[in-house]
């Protein structure tokens, strides 16, 4: 991964895929349980869901209390689980990024206070995400309705527009929550204050995290969709036994669709900050590491890093 800064600071999406994925085999142990314990569970739960929903969906005035059981503690899960997993894998690069030693038991160790600063920044962001999508409910209903009144065409028209304008923002905005959630571990600054400086990270570079996040989407709507076509409701159409290949390889799938996401948005924090010319001090990333295991020594030098390497 030695990187000069020139490179860094202009690695396309393919040049940033290449190296995320080159990261694992710097800790091997440590990323593959990591996967195992917090990755492959999220994975599973979101194809599960749907194989464990389906069938009371046809009892729904019989069983609506079951079904929002249910939806409650996957929720839950999936919010757990993704925090839990984003913390571990944005804190081992970083380890890995300053030279400091790493272990699956000292990024367990640090996830508490990790854990604490994204939940912070999460709920910062859905209740933005609550705000807007309030806001786009009432205006897209509002809007068509009117002009249903004096032109069925432009109405029509107007609800594509509002849908696309709606679904790029929700993307942007999960762009600035998944930055905003690696400056909020690798930064002193969480909640608003990380969000605000997720979007000064983005300046220059959104298209490109649009497009990631876009792509990342894409793949997880399609194994999803093939999951519940042929797991969830394959039947007769496919016996026990291939639906049980079928939904264990899926799950793989996405096992490595979310590892390879959490690992590209975290080199992503390094090229966002290139880009911007920002001094990325290695040995004050390395305190800030220690602070979350009780390690914080304070800093006596600054070394503004110019190679990307472990």
């Amino acid at each position: 991964m030695d990187l000069s800064q020139e490179e860094l600071q202009h690695l396309s999406i393919r040049g940033i895929l290449r190296e995320s994925t080159s990261i694992p085999k710097y800790s091997p142990k440590t990323f593959c349980l990591t996967t195992l314990t917090l990755i492959f569970p999220l994975s599973f739960a979101i194809l599960a869901h749907s194989f464990f929903t389906q069938p009371i969906l046809p009892q729904t005035q019989r069983e609506w209390t079951i079904l929002l059981l249910v939806n409650f503690c996957y929720l839950t899960f999936l919010f757990a689980f993704s925090l839990l997993s984003t913390a571990a894998v944005v804190f081992t690069v970083a380890s890995l990024y300053t030279s400091k030693p790493v272990s699956f038991s000292s990024t367990i160790s640090a996830i508490p206070l990790v854990l604490e600063r994204l939940y912070v920044t999460f709920v910062r962001v859905a209740l933005l995400m609550l705000a807007y999508n309030t806001v786009f409910l009432i205006f897209s209903v509002a809007f068509p309705l009117a002009n249903d009144l004096q032109n069925v065409s432009l109405a029509g028209f107007s609800r594509v527009v509002i849908f696309v304008l709606f679904l790029g923002v929700q993307v942007y905005m999960t762009a600035l929550w998944h930055l905003a959630s690696v400056v909020s571990v690798l930064e002193p600054v969480y909640g608003f204050p990380a969000m605000k400086k997720s979007y000064q990270l983005l300046k220059g570079k959104t298209f490109m995290a649009c497009s990631m996040v876009s792509i990342y989407l894409v793949l997880c709507g399609v194994v999803s969709q093939v999951f519940g076509k042929v797991v969830v409701r394959g039947g007769d159409d496919h016996g026990i036994f291939a639906r049980i290949v079928a939904g264990g390889f899926l799950v793989g799938v996405l096992v490595v669709v979310n590892l390879v996401g959490l690992l590209v948005q975290s080199v992503f924090y390094y090229v966002c900050k290139r880009f911007h010319r920002q001094e990325i001090d290695k040995t004050a990333l390395h305190d800030h590491l220690g602070g979350y295991l009780g390690e914080y020594v304070p800093l006596k030098s600054s070394i503004e890093m110019e190679t990307f390497d472990t």
